[in-house]
């Protein structure tokens, strides 16, 4: 009987001894679970927050930038006032932009096109953007990119001091526009961009002006002027 009350005095303390460790791992398992609870109602807090106070910048460009009168309201889905996070647009903010896309392939008078439209104190074309392999490598990375640019926050040479009234970007078509181009056509519709394609009608002297100008690359670092068609007086004058 004692041998028997001696062994049942030993288990419980030895029960006792291994209940310890569980309960400190329960306690703090107890405490990491409040910590993230907090952790994460303050963050959902904090988006909230800020969704809100962006929603209400929304709501009061949209109420003090009142529809002109002079856009029909068909086009009004072509009419934006975009708020850039790089800068404030200032007495600017509630001038209407539209935003487009000059589609093209080499050797068509884009350039020339391009130059025209940047002449205007107003309009802002970005020229070749994706002709950098990085922002065309897959469609995240190009509607990233379109995202940056219509935001107004992509700074080029053609940035203006006036207040924007167009701004878009020059885009050939071997540059991934033909590679998305289910996304890519869907993006422009949502987001309300204008798009300019621009072709040289002749086919044949398009070719030739390509054949003109990889000519020209090669034969001009040899001379300084162009061989297969030239751009200026002096090299008019050389030829």
């Amino acid at each position: 009987m004692v041998l028997q009350a001696k062994m049942i005095v030993y288990s419980s303390k030895s029960s006792k001894g291994t209940l310890f460790p569980v309960r400190s791992m329960l306690v703090f398992f107890i405490a990491l679970f409040g910590f993230y609870v907090c952790y994460f109602s303050f963050t959902q807090i904090t988006l909230e927050n800020e969704e809100e106070e962006m929603n209400g910048a929304e709501e009061r460009t949209n109420v003090l930038c009142k529809r002109p009168s002079e856009i029909p309201y068909e086009q009004m889905q072509y009419v934006h006032f975009p708020r850039p996070m790089s800068y404030d647009r200032g007495e600017c903010e509630c001038t209407p932009v539209r935003f487009f896309v000059i589609v093209s392939m080499q050797r068509s008078g884009s350039g020339w096109f391009e130059t025209l439209l940047n002449s205007h104190p107003n309009v802002s074309s970005n020229g070749e953007i994706f002709s950098v392999r990085e922002r065309r490598e897959d469609i995240a990375s190009i509607l990233w990119t379109l995202d940056k640019l219509y935001d107004l926050d992509w700074h080029t040479s053609a940035a203006k001091n006036e207040c924007t009234a167009a701004f878009g970007l020059k885009w050939m078509l071997n540059q991934g526009l033909m590679d998305y181009p289910d996304e890519i056509v869907d993006y422009l519709i949502k987001k309300g961009v204008m798009v300019i394609f621009l072709f040289r009608r002749n086919t044949l002297r398009r070719l030739v002006s390509v054949l003109a100008n990889d000519h020209d690359k090669k034969t001009k670092q040899l001379n300084g002027t162009h061989k297969a068609h030239v751009h200026s007086q002096e090299e008019r004058l050389r030829s």
